[in-house]
């Protein structure tokens, strides 16, 4: 029969196991970004619409998050993996998201837009 100490023991040994996993885990996903190359620097910075915001960092790294409804919503905080021609596929091993450009960033009257997956952002 175990004594409690025992019983102690273990849960603070699963529980450091599982902080060890997921550090590993989180230094992983940051290693994975690459810098946004020179020839898509435009796509660089913060962009809004009115349900929507994407996050493009220097380093690579997106944070987007699109709520349509109150009801419906849908997010995604990972690297960049590759730009395909004007589109940007973001996400970690086989679980990725290709955002589809269809208008690239350009400036229009004084402001920066682009149009990814038919929503047209305005750069901040």
């Amino acid at each position: 029969m175990m004594t409690t100490r025992r019983i102690e023991m273990k849960i603070s040994t699963h529980r450091s196991r599982l902080i060890g996993l997921i550090l590993v885990v989180l230094l992983a996903l940051a290693a994975c970004a690459k810098p946004v190359p020179a020839d898509k620097q435009d796509y660089v910075g913060t962009w809004e619409a009115a349900t929507t915001f994407l996050l493009i960092s220097q380093d690579g790294r997106v944070i987007y998050k699109h709520k349509p409804s109150p009801r419906t919503s849908k997010s995604i905080e990972a690297p960049i993996k590759a730009f395909e021609g004007n589109d940007m596929v973001v996400g970690v091993g086989p679980l990725t998201t290709r955002f589809v450009v269809s208008v690239p960033p350009h400036e229009e009257n004084g402001a920066w837009k682009m149009t990814v997956d038919g929503e047209m952002l305005t750069r901040r």
